[in-house]
């Protein structure tokens, strides 16, 4: 069954966004080369947030994903980077990726935080706006 991962992550300070943007890129291509991967999209939102949102064969396609490659070594850095994350995933029956207010509705309703070193306001109280598209 088909597994779909979204993420929010909200870049700390504007002096962190190119090499954000440079590990987001090679992910995001990590992710559309990887075994099992069945979608990836992504969005930039206001106020330097970012959503992924990626559909996986199953769930171990989905880890080897997360813990290999470019996605493996920027993992650490969003610690620092990042000053709100968070993720959700679930099965599905279909492949297809989510509208981003779906995947908004989902992330709110059963997401959880991911840790960083310098949480927001936003952050500590789980409060994730809606994304702009």
């Amino acid at each position: 069954m088909p597994v779909v991962s979204i993420t929010r992550l909200r870049v700390r300070s504007a002096r962190y966004l190119l090499p954000f943007m440079v590990y987001s890129l090679l992910a995001s291509l990590q992710a559309r080369r990887s075994r099992g991967n069945l979608g990836v999209k992504l969005l930039r939102d206001e106020n330097r947030s970012f959503w992924t949102a990626t559909a996986w064969q199953n769930e171990e396609a989905m880890r080897s994903f997360m813990l290999a490659g470019a996605h493996r070594r920027a993992m650490p850095k969003l610690l620092d980077w990042c000053d709100e994350a968070s993720l959700v995933h679930w099965s599905q029956e279909t492949a297809e990726l989510p509208d981003w207010r779906q995947a908004y509705r989902q992330i709110v309703e059963q997401g959880r935080p991911s840790k960083v070193r310098y949480p927001s306001p936003a952050h500590i109280a789980q409060q994730i706006p809606e994304p702009r598209v």
